[in-house]
């Protein structure tokens, strides 16, 4: 018995200094100071992201000071680290927004960071969890007081796109600008009566002098706007190619080719939703090319697989009953997690959001947005292999405008290393944008856009 209660007292000694080791690591764990693993900056004149990566979740206040205007973040149970410190030296001079950033020891555990600020701005402040290859994150987004209209940047300058007073390109705009042509669109015109139509059939018919040609009816002379959306930006990289190369930047090329080529065409203008290495939520391009009264809608992206050896071009529309097959699913599920990566403020309830991206039937625009698909996909057989044969569907966030019609354009494979060389080859970026072009322009064809008031179309919601 002796021995017994012997062992006993040794197992309960025992237990109660695991148990005193297990509290003692808890609270050094919990003192451990956070630790700034990297920090980036993303500047934009739409607006600028700082983003510091962390070792785990950090607390944090901030502060709008003003004469002169800073924003100032208390940054709690951090040390100042080579990575933190060095967020000043990220900064560029031409950074709309942001003069310089101070980094410092505010009191025992507070790092205080200071950013001087070159005009009244409006901040963001948030925090997000690891996902993908990213850890602990801290995003801090400085807009400008009054958020740039992209519409009006279109009314004051036809060469001045979705990012405000921000030139988008020089090519060809001048060009449209001087001289817009009469665009084939559907225009309502005053229909006689039937009795008067049977008086005389003739009621309302004009005609014409010997030797002159009649004019072509149902036309008006206005620019048709293309909104030119580069997949992915800042935080969110993309596929990656077996040599580095990022989605993000191969869209960024070839969507700027578009626009140059769309640009040429008198009777067009092409409107960057993005242009710049910068993030944009999925939801925040679709508003975006609603605020300019878009007729089409077109992303462009560069596909990835598991396999190196997948390759060629495919288009998307949406589809409100599911994917058409098993590969678009996967796509859809893949760019629909860019909001994850890139990173969104889900506190923040955008009242647009709300108005425009209504759960409506969207029935009318999936069909032009089919047709347009195949008009594009037939143009890109002819500088490529297609992937698929027929344009595909699937549930994409990108393209859940209600009232424009819109694709996603898979250029080509990036993790295919032939394909992924080509895709960095500025030739054949130009010929990807002009095919892309030559199906619109198919498509316009044979269905003209509506006539409709830009001012009135933007106020719309």
């Amino acid at each position: 018995m002796p021995e017994r209660r012997s062992l006993v007292a040794l197992l309960g000694l025992g237990a109660l200094w695991a148990a005193f080791l297990l509290a003692l690591l808890a609270v050094n764990t919990a003192n451990a100071a956070v630790t700034v693993t990297a920090a980036r900056v993303w500047p934009a004149a739409e607006y600028t992201r700082i983003t510091l990566e962390t070792s785990s979740l950090i607390k944090f206040s901030q502060s709008i000071v003003k004469d002169p205007e800073r924003l100032v973040l208390d940054l709690e149970g951090i040390e100042p680290n080579a990575a933190l410190t060095g967020l000043s030296a990220k900064v560029g001079e031409d950074d709309p927004y942001i003069k310089l950033v101070r980094v410092g020891r505010f009191k025992p555990g507070v790092v205080r960071v200071v950013l001087d600020l070159k005009t009244e701005v409006k901040s963001s402040v948030f925090t997000l969890p690891p996902v993908g290859e990213y850890g602990n994150r801290l995003v801090v987004d400085i807009y400008p007081a009054k958020p740039l209209d992209p519409l009006m940047a279109l009314v004051d300058s036809p060469r001045q796109a979705a990012e405000g007073s921000q030139d988008l390109g020089n090519q060809g705009g001048d060009k449209a600008a001087a001289t817009p042509a009469a665009v084939p669109v559907a225009k309502s015109e005053p229909v006689e009566p039937k009795s008067v139509q049977a008086e005389n059939p003739n009621a309302g018919l004009e005609k014409a002098p010997k030797g002159e040609k009649r004019k072509p009816e149902l036309q008006v002379t206005r620019l048709v706007t293309i909104a030119i959306d580069a997949g992915h930006g800042g935080e969110d990289p993309g596929a990656q190619g077996a040599r580095g190369t990022h989605e993000k930047d191969v869209t960024l090329a070839i969507a700027r080719q578009l626009k140059a080529v769309v640009d040429a065409e008198p009777n067009m203008r092409g409107v960057l939703i993005r242009d710049g290495d910068y993030f944009i939520p999925l939801q925040g391009r679709v508003v975006k090319a609603r605020k300019v009264s878009a007729d089409l809608f077109v992303s462009i992206h560069a596909d990835a697989f598991i396999r190196p050896d997948a390759r060629g071009s495919s288009v998307f529309a949406l589809s409100e009953r599911g994917a058409t097959s098993a590969a678009a699913r996967w796509l859809a599920k893949k760019e629909n997690e860019a909001d994850l990566i890139g990173g969104v403020n889900l506190d923040v309830k955008d009242p647009y959001l709300a108005r425009t991206l209504l759960d409506l039937s969207q029935t009318a625009t999936i069909n032009d947005s089919l047709k347009l698909g195949k008009a594009v996909l037939n143009e890109l057989g002819g500088i490529n292999s297609l992937h698929k044969g027929a344009v595909e569907q699937a549930g994409f966030a990108v393209l859940k405008s209600p009232d424009i019609p819109s694709i996603l354009v898979e250029t080509a494979f990036i993790s295919n290393p032939e394909e992924e060389n080509r895709l960095t080859d500025d030739a054949y970026q130009e010929k990807m944008a002009k095919a892309i072009l030559s199906g619109i322009k198919r498509y316009f064809s044979k269905n003209p856009p509506l006539a409709k008031s830009r001012l009135a179309a933007s106020g719309a919601f």
